[in-house]
Formats: C-alpha cells, sequence, structure tokens
C-alpha cells in the first residue's frame, strides 16, 4: 500500500509513501480492530525510510538488525503521535523521533559503564573537535586547550569528556594485554587484597584496650596468643585451674571484640 510522490526534485526522504489520506482517516477513527490494522499499514509504508536511518547508525558495534528494530520502535511511537491537523508533514516529525530512538539506545544499552546524558554530551563535541583537529603531520592528539576552543568548552569540560572516551565500551578481564609476548591478561594485573593489612587494623583497634585489662588477664592472653602456650601450660604456670584459664579467655576476648564494635560503631 505504499505510494512513492512524484517529486520535481532530489529530497533527503525520497523514499516517503504519500500516506496522508490514511493519517487522516486515522485521525477520525475510533480505537479498534480496523484502527490498528490501517495503522500498520501505514507503519509498514514507511519502514524503509525507518531502516534507512537505522544504517545510518550502523559500525558502532550494535548489529544493523538491532538498530532496525529500535528503529521499527521509533517509527510505530511516530505514527501513534503524529497530528496531521498541525500542518507538518509525517517525516518532519517521524525522523527525529526515530533518530532520537536511535540515540537513545546506544545512551542507555551501548555504554559499558554508565555515563550520566551530559557527559556522554560532552563526550561527542569532545571527539569530534578532536578529529576535526587532527590533521597535524605527526598525528599527535590535539592539546586540551585546542579542543576546548575548537569545542566551545572549558577545559575541565574536556577532560571530562576525555575520561568518557574510555567509558564506552568495557574491556574484558580476560584480554591479553599488549607489548607483553608472555600470555598475560588484564586479570592478571588486578591485586588481590592482602589479608594482613586487615589484621594490622584489627591489632591496633584492640591495642588501647588489651593495655586497660588487669595484669593477670594480659599475661594469659600473651602467654596464650604470643607464646603459643597451652591452656594446661598457662594454668600450671599460673597456678591456677585450666577451666579457669579457659573461662578468662572466653571473657576476657569478648570484652575486647564488644570494645572495637562500639569504638567503630561510633566512629561510622
Amino acid at each position: 500500500m505504499a505510494y512513492i510522490r512524484a517529486r520535481t526534485s532530489k529530497h533527503p526522504h525520497d523514499d516517503a509513501p504519500d500516506t496522508s489520506a490514511h493519517f487522516r482517516r486515522l485521525a477520525g477513527m475510533p480505537e479498534g480492530p480496523e484502527k490498528k490494522a490501517l495503522r500498520q499499514d501505514v507503519v509498514r509504508a514507511w519502514m524503509p525510510m525507518a531502516q534507512r536511518l537505522a544504517r545510518q547508525f550502523r559500525n558502532r558495534g550494535e548489529a544493523l538488525e538491532d538498530l532496525e528494530q529500535v528503529a521499527h520502535l521509533g517509527l510505530v511511537k511516530a505514527v501513534r503521535r503524529y497530528d496531521p491537523a498541525r500542518g507538518n508533514a509525517f517525516e518532519s516529525y517521524a525522523v527525529p523521533t526515530i533518530v532520537g530512538e536511535l540515540k537513545r539506545h546506544f545512551r542507555d544499552h551501548m555504554w559499558g559503564v554508565h555515563v550520566p546524558r551530559r557527559v556522554q554530551e560532552l563526550r561527542n563535541r569532545v571527539r569530534s573537535a578532536s578529529m576535526a583537529l587532527a590533521t597535524t603531520a605527526d598525528d599527535r592528539f590535539p592539546p586540551t586547550a585546542d579542543i576546548a576552543e575548537e569545542a566551545g568548552l572549558t577545559e575541565d569540560e574536556v577532560r571530562t569528556g576525555l575520561q568518557a572516551l574510555e567509558s564506552y565500551a568495557a574491556l574484558s578481564l580476560d584480554a591479553t594485554l599488549t607489548d607483553t609476548g608472555d600470555g598475560y591478561s588484564l586479570a592478571d594485573t588486578v591485586a588481590s587484597t592482602e589479608p594482613g593489612f586487615d589484621q594490622a587494623v584489627d591489632r591496633e583497634a584492640a591495642r588501647p584496650h588489651l593495655s586497660r585489662l588487669p595484669e593477670r588477664e594480659r599475661e594469659i592472653l600473651y602467654l596464650r596468643f604470643f607464646c603459643d602456650m597451652t591452656q594446661s601450660s598457662i594454668a600450671d604456670h599460673l597456678g591456677i585451674s585450666q577451666m579457669h584459664v579457659s573461662r578468662l579467655i572466653s571473657r576476657t576476648c569478648t570484652h575486647i571484640r564488644e570494645r572495637v564494635q562500639a569504638d567503630r560503631a561510633a566512629a561510622a
């Protein structure tokens, strides 16, 4: 049902069908199967233009088939929302709607790291300005000040845009590092947690509370945890029962743990 308009001059939407009569009918029809069927006919008639717009965004890391689906979604929205009474041609309304849907798709779904919309816009302006300036013989990356002047941005905004250039696509941890020749991956460069750091922090947190313990409790903990003596040996050394030693160790450790936890809660 696609009727191509006869045009006397080249038009950027040369494939635009003449569906003005269909839109006038849609405007006066109540919701129902007949209106739905006519709307689908209109969508099918304009699908070639939507696909052409989608092709303008290819080679950006997304499959063309997926881009065409996004463009079709934008086309459906445009057909549903278009009001012929406003006097504008449908393509003048549909094209920004479809292109906006495609750009929104890249903004919301294609970035490896979530980046605010303004930062994404800075990234695009910085990228365009950099490409425009990258004409020197030595092919060096343009200075920040030059990019700022070309893009009409401040140098801080340029630096933000440059950082966003690295956020569009995430690099896999399994990616092999270049110029190493030994098969190391990016994951091999990621540091692991050093358990000794946590132990040092715990010791410093417990230190002031240990210093406040009665002398006998401090001695028992020292013999048990620093001299690695058994509870029986400590009991013989101090002339008390092993059961008494066990109770003192348990009570003292519980007290120290509670005091350290209270300190951390107060500091939070």
